[in-house]
């Protein structure tokens, strides 16, 4: 849930983000915003490469984020070995909130990372490239998921293609 101080600006995340050069793929909400089905959403979902160089890249962009861990634990922000090992990191920054998320823990997602970010469409924001999950990636993530906002974010994705 977003704090009532912090209004969600997923553009001003996404340009920190490609600032920092990580290795990114939006999935969630704004990527179906992406392909075309406007929807209310709160938060802003990637997977991220895992790898510490990349991991090393987010946790600076964390700190020009001013994020903070949205749950208890131990999970240090400024440390990309426990960055990569994490399968959920759960932060709200400044521009609201963000999941990073790990490949291999999204149901229905490509087995690698390197499939997810082959099939991706790259969109431009401000001049800078950001990677959306494939329709037919995110459509696999969402009928995995099983929950009823991801079920009707499929039906309104796949109206179009149906009634042609």
């Amino acid at each position: 849930m977003q704090p009532p101080d912090r209004v969600f600006r997923a553009d001003d995340i996404l340009e920190v983000l490609a600032a920092h050069k990580v290795d990114f793929v939006v999935i969630g909400g704004v990527a179906v915003q992406a392909h075309g089905y406007i929807r209310l959403t709160q938060d802003l979902d990637i997977i991220a490469r895992p790898s510490v160089l990349n991991m090393s890249r987010l946790s600076e962009a964390f700190v020009e984020l001013e994020a903070e861990l949205r749950t208890k634990g131990t999970l240090k922000l400024g440390d990309p070995h426990q960055l990569s090992r994490a399968p959920h990191i759960p932060v709200v920054t400044r521009a609201g909130a963000l999941d990073v998320v790990h490949v291999g823990y999204i149901a229905g997602a490509p087995k690698s990372y390197d499939a997810l970010r082959e099939a991706a469409l790259v969109v431009k924001l401000h001049g800078r490239d950001v990677p959306i999950a494939g329709l037919s990636d995110l459509i696999r993530m969402k009928r995995a998921s099983g929950r009823e906002h991801d079920l009707a974010d499929i039906e309104a994705l796949t109206h179009d293609a149906e009634s042609t």
